[in-house]
């Protein structure tokens, strides 16, 4: 294991000559120092590019790439909070000890300017939409995320000040519901914008063109670390190595960056045009309004010639980049018709009234979803399962927090009304009927859940039995919409 040569208590720069870390100094760290430390930077990163002193930001990206906060930040991330830390890749190699992790970050703050990047294991997971269908997932070995980690640190404050500002997808501070309010102040009211354009690109993490994403990096230092991640290849079970000449491994820390960078541009080649002046952020009269979420565009435009014409212009610009849209998910719709996006539906209704709702296939999954929980809370352990749900979710399985998370801030009192939920009592309303091979939820009448279950000693009360600070239908004053709040100026939901 190499030495570091540091302390833990210095600047970010990090310092020189002092004893071994070991698994003892990683439970003593002060990460609110050493999270400090590198927001500060990233905000001086931020700042410097909105200005546009860039010989500057360059200086404080090279500050921030060989920076020892930076680094215990970045591995402390994907050793210890992210959700894949137990998954390894190629090398088997995870870090779930302290000792571990004090490791590995020595090794990576040692290897800063000679780590030579290793291919990516690819695996399948099942799409969302279609189970039956599998999507490649490529992950990368736990010293290449932490050195990605470490990376984006340096690369996103850059970015974040010259990002479009109806982007949302994978950004900091911006999120679904940020996207959805963008989408209702454009077409609510008497808005003209009538016909949508419901775009979704084919692949996007897969056939990225590197040559035009490497490009777009310009002279950022650690350009040839990225270059060397993207040609890293992939190794498959049964099939090998197998060189990359296109995309980004979906999986990878710092994919999600890199595919906002390739499409950067994207509203300026649909022609979008902001107003300035004291209606700055507001899209001129005649443009179209286009809002993004990582893959997924919607654009709001005024006839469908309109429409088309968008979808031709941005079908042209994708194309020397790679990318290209998926023709079986990519309509034109009028308003009144509705579409999907984020899991909500909107539609303008014959009253004029614009109303946003959950969608019909995330209605679908949360359901198949609540009926497993339910299945795993039945029998002799299911008050000690309900128990635990409560301690760790404030009330109810998992899975009705998150759903009541999402669909708080939309009308979704008949959804979730409907929605075969029991109350705070848990399994005591809820028996197995003796020789049921498909039972219901609450009420004989409610359908698409099937397992066997029926409502014995009261009826099932909706979610808004749960206990908790969140209720589905109109939030309460007090409790309302989470604020987001933006780590960089100029962006969060109230940019646009």
């Amino acid at each position: 294991m190499p030495e570091l040569t540091g302390k833990l208590d210095t600047s970010v720069n990090g310092p020189e000559g002092l004893p071994p870390f070991d698994g003892d100094a990683w439970d003593r760290v002060d990460w609110r120092f050493h999270e400090e430390q590198v927001r500060r930077l990233r905000g001086r990163i931020f700042k410097a590019v909105q200005d546009g002193d860039w010989p500057l930001a360059r200086n404080l990206q090279k500050l921030m790439l060989r920076s020892w906060s930076s680094t215990l930040v970045g591995v402390r991330q994907v050793t210890q909070r992210n959700a894949g830390r137990r998954t390894a890749g190629i090398d088997g190699r995870v870090a779930l000890t302290s000792q571990a992790r004090a490791e590995m970050a020595v090794q990576v703050h040692a290897t800063i300017g000679s780590h030579q990047p290793s291919p990516v294991r690819r695996v399948y997971i099942p799409k969302a939409s279609d189970k039956k269908k599998m999507r490649p997932l490529g992950i990368p070995v736990l010293s290449d995320r932490c050195h990605q980690a470490r990376v984006r640190n340096a690369l996103e404050p850059e970015w974040e000040a010259r990002f479009e500002p109806r982007s949302y997808g994978f950004r900091p501070g911006r999120g679904c519901h940020d996207a959805i309010e963008s989408l209702y102040n454009t077409l609510c009211g008497k808005s003209r914008r009538v016909w949508i354009l419901d775009a979704d690109l084919a692949g996007a993490f897969d056939k990225i063109s590197h040559g035009h994403l490497l490009e777009m990096l310009g002279g950022f230092p650690a350009r040839d670390m990225i270059a060397g991640w993207l040609k890293a290849g992939i190794f498959e079970a049964g099939k090998g190595f197998a060189p990359t000449g296109e995309g980004t491994p979906q999986g990878g820390i710092i994919s999600p960056l890199l595919l906002n960078i390739a499409l950067h541009g994207l509203e300026e080649a649909a022609g979008v045009r902001y107003r300035t002046g004291t209606h700055a952020g507001d899209v001129r009269d005649g443009c179209p309004a286009l809002t993004r979420y990582a893959d997924d565009l919607v654009v709001c435009c005024h006839s469908r010639q309109q429409a088309e014409q968008v979808q031709a212009r941005l079908a042209g610009w994708l194309e020397p980049r790679g990318l290209a849209f998926n023709e079986a998910k990519t309509r034109i719709v009028p308003l009144s018709e509705g579409f999907d996006f984020l899991g909500f539906n909107l539609r303008r209704y014959p009253n004029g009234k614009l109303l946003i709702k959950p969608g019909a296939m995330a209605i679908k999954r949360f359901r198949n979803r609540l009926a497993k929980e339910f299945a795993r809370s039945a029998g002799p352990t299911s008050q000690r399962y309900w128990r635990k749900s409560s301690r760790s979710h404030g009330a109810g399985p998992p899975t009705t927090g998150r759903w009541c998370r999402l669909g708080c801030s939309v009308p979704s009192t008949t959804t979730c009304g409907s929605s075969p939920i029991s109350g705070r009592a848990g399994p005591t309303r809820i028996s197995r009927k003796a020789g049921s091979s498909a039972g219901t939820f609450g009420s004989s009448r409610s359908s698409g859940m099937t397992g066997g279950y029926s409502a014995t000693k009261a009826p099932a009360p909706t979610c808004r039995d749960w206990p908790g600070p969140i209720s589905c239908g109109t939030p309460s004053p007090k409790a309302g919409r989470p604020p987001t709040t933006p780590p960089w100026p100029g962006t969060g939901r109230n940019a646009a």
